[in-house]
């Protein structure tokens, strides 16, 4: 294929682009293609997750400048491209009965408006692939759910001359998959090798509780190969320093472990507009030399 290859990741706040995807990411760059993140939050009323840095007076009250460097750094870090979407962070509601979301937040947001932003930036970027959340978000917050919302209504959009005037010549991705680097399979290999060597295992609880993050399995269908972008997944990471302790149980698993028991990141393919074959191990299977 002649034309430049392009992958647009749409995620719900700075520090997913790295939780979710990463490495194939960081792989795909290496290769030549064109990656953009497009971030539809700030990340505004995201919690301080590091404990070394909670009680932090300067973190607390700036806490969306903090956040937009951190994200400038796992960009530098990942070598892809980055737009913000401008949405305000709806906050992950706690309590029974879960309190109202807040006024003018991005869960609140009129779906096919909101969708238009992303519209735009289609139609500036051209991507042929695009991945983002499925139904549940992954899990149940509510800006993902809204991230998934507005990106299935974007992909289709974005080809037809009819929606959104006014936003760019029209353009077509060709497909859509849903991040599935959580998946059973994966944490259930891992658990077992870590226990196999007689190590301690971070995903015991994990895999006690996944019947309430998930009601039904996900179908993997692409598993990309990535593992010699593990790393820089890693400090991509940890670049997100507010919301991510370096010590803790993301980083628990030995890498030489995670490369030899599951070298890939999955997705599940949602819309395909070309002919591929599954299993893929290319998110860009059917698109390349067509």
């Amino acid at each position: 294929m002649t034309e430049q290859l392009r992958l647009m990741a749409v995620h719900a706040h700075p520090d997913d682009e790295s939780s979710k995807g990463a490495a194939t990411m960081a792989k795909y760059v290496s290769e030549g293609v064109d990656v953009l993140v497009v971030t539809c939050t700030g990340g505004e009323r995201g919690s301080i997750l590091n404990p070394k840095l909670q009680g932090d007076e300067y973190i607390e009250k700036n806490i969306h400048e903090v956040r937009a460097k951190e994200m400038d750094e796992a960009r530098e870090i990942l070598g892809v491209k980055q737009e913000w979407l401008g949405f305000v962070d709806s906050g992950l509601p706690e309590g029974d009965p879960l309190p109202p979301l807040p006024e003018g937040c991005f869960a609140l947001e009129d779906v096919d408006e909101a969708a238009g932003r992303l519209v735009k930036l289609i139609r500036e970027f051209r991507p042929q692939v695009i991945t983002t959340y499925d139904e549940n978000g992954g899990y149940p917050h509510p800006d993902h759910i809204m991230t998934h919302k507005i990106t299935m209504v974007a992909f289709d959009a974005a080809g037809d001359p009819e929606k959104y005037p006014g936003t760019g010549e029209p353009w077509q991705p060709q497909k859509l998959y849903y991040n599935q680097g959580f998946n059973r399979p994966r944490t259930t290999a891992l658990h077992e090798a870590l226990l196999a060597r007689g190590l301690e295992s971070p995903y015991g609880e994990w895999l006690e509780r996944w019947k309430d993050f998930e009601k039904r399995e996900r179908t993997l269908t692409t598993f990309v190969p990535c593992a010699d972008f593990f790393e820089i997944r890693d400090k991509a990471l940890i670049a997100h320093r507010t919301q991510i302790d370096p010590d803790g149980g993301w980083f628990r698993v030995p890498m030489e472990i995670q490369k030899e028991v599951w070298p890939t990141e999955e997705y599940e393919l949602a819309r395909s507009l070309v002919e591929t074959s599954l299993p893929e191990d290319d998110l860009f299977a059917g698109i390349r030399n067509n």
